[in-house]
């Protein structure tokens, strides 16, 4: 069938145009008049692939540890800004911490004192060097320690922890006057309150150094005792390597036991080298030495004190210490002599001194020959009565010993080593604490 034209109607452009090529091929004409714009719908945008696997946990910590980084900076800027403000305290302040208190008791400790005002904030300070102590290498200097601390006035919280954490704790002076025996020591050290514990044995009289020693409160007697005796040891070294070479003795114990006598006879360094001069001198003549305090410690041990006048009968009584009675130096010491004393001994003054006596001064008067000592002799005793008739305050610590006749030495008039009975504290001696 034949389909005939309309010749009114007119031709399609698109129809009658030819289809063109190349680029022209997609340009698009613009449309006539009267004629419908067709919109074509955009193409959607692309679809983001959602992160899986391993990409996604990656990226979730590394969020994580921005926050976490931020929230760290913040807090340590807070922190650091609390720590170097001005404490709560108004005056300075000593506070104790007891042995053995864990970080609570610490953190109550020093809140309850009033030293901090931000406990929960020390807990965790403390915590978190506890904690690294245990991995740093600085291991316990990052911990707090037991001891008694003092605080300054408005001491910040880092001084507090540093004051705590350096053990740098308030050191005591605790005094050991020389001439002590060892009893008396361990039982002066049993009233100091500062120390702690007990003391097992009574050490080898003369194995103790006194002198000034600083310590903690809390330090334990034993351990006090330890370090006395190790100072002796080191002390007693370096004496006897310095000693003069021609001296009668054997070992450093010998030593130890004529200081010993030294200083029980005079509590006058000026006088320690002389005395010891006229022990030595006796000792190459084969004379005894007859020193008073020998007898003492021969009747009383460790006690070291008489209560009374040694009498006539005290110096004949035949005892291991008695002078009077042995021909030469006692078995032991009778005491603890001082670094001084020992000094003395190791390198006495040179003389032909062989008596001495109570001067009345405090001091002795010396003497080479029995005569020039009776003389000393018959001088102290118009001392000792014009004393009694016109009696005055005694001197603190010193007692004279009353003279008495002695025995003849060897088949001749024995002279008499007259000098002090020391109590426990001569005067000048520091006071003990």
């Amino acid at each position: 069938m034949t389909t005939t034209p309309d010749p009114n109607q007119k031709p399609d452009p698109a129809k009658t145009e030819p289809e063109k090529s190349g680029w022209l091929a997609r340009k698009r004409s613009r449309p006539g008049a009267g004629e419908a714009v067709r919109a074509e719908p955009a193409p959607p945008p692309p679809r983001k692939k959602r992160k899986t696997g391993i990409t996604a946990l990656i990226s979730g910590l590394m969020t994580a540890a921005v926050f976490l980084l931020i929230g760290a900076f913040a807090g340590v800027t807070i922190a650091n800004r609390e720590f170097a403000e001005p404490g709560p305290l108004p005056t300075d302040k000593v506070v104790i911490i007891e042995r053995g208190s864990t970080t609570e008791d610490i953190v109550e400790t020093l809140s309850r004192e009033g030293v901090v005002a931000r406990p929960s904030l020390l807990w965790a300070v403390l915590l978190w060097r506890d904690i690294s102590s245990k991995f740093g290498s600085e291991g316990a200097n990052r911990r707090a320690k037991s001891g008694e601390y003092l605080f300054r006035q408005s001491a910040s919280m880092s001084e507090v922890v540093e004051t705590i954490t350096s053990g740098r704790s308030i050191q005591h002076a605790i005094t050991i006057p020389e001439g002590l025996t060892s009893e008396q020591i361990v039982e002066r050290l049993m009233q100091n309150e500062l120390l702690t514990g007990e003391i097992a044995s009574v050490p080898a009289e003369g194995s103790l150094l006194p002198d000034t020693y600083r310590i903690n409160r809390g330090t334990s007697r034993e351990a006090l005792i330890a370090r006395m005796a190790s100072e002796q040891r080191r002390v007693l070294n370096e004496i006897w390597n310095r000693r003069a070479k021609d001296l009668p003795l054997r070992n450093p114990r010998e030593l130890v036991t004529l200081a010993s006598i030294v200083e029980k006879e005079t509590g006058r360094a000026d006088e320690r080298p002389r005395v010891a001069s006229v022990f030595y001198n006796r000792l190459d003549k084969k004379m005894r030495l007859q020193s008073d305090p020998t007898i003492i410690y021969g009747i009383v041990g460790g006690k070291a004190t008489l209560g009374r006048p040694i009498s006539r009968a005290d110096i004949d009584r035949p005892t291991a210490y008695n002078t009077y009675t042995i021909p030469a130096l006692p078995p032991g010491p009778i005491a603890n002599p001082g670094r001084a004393a020992m000094e003395a001994t190791a390198n006495p003054s040179r003389t032909r001194d062989l008596y001495f006596v109570a001067d009345g001064t405090g001091g002795h008067a010396f003497a080479e020959t029995l005569e020039q000592h009776n003389r000393n002799v018959a001088r102290w005793r118009q001392i000792e009565a014009q004393r009694t008739a016109n009696p005055a305050p005694a001197a603190p610590g010193l007692q004279p010993v009353p003279s008495a006749p002695v025995a003849p030495v060897d088949g001749a008039a024995a002279p008499q080593v007259q000098g002090f009975v020391q109590p426990e504290r001569r005067p000048g001696a520091p006071p003990a604490n």
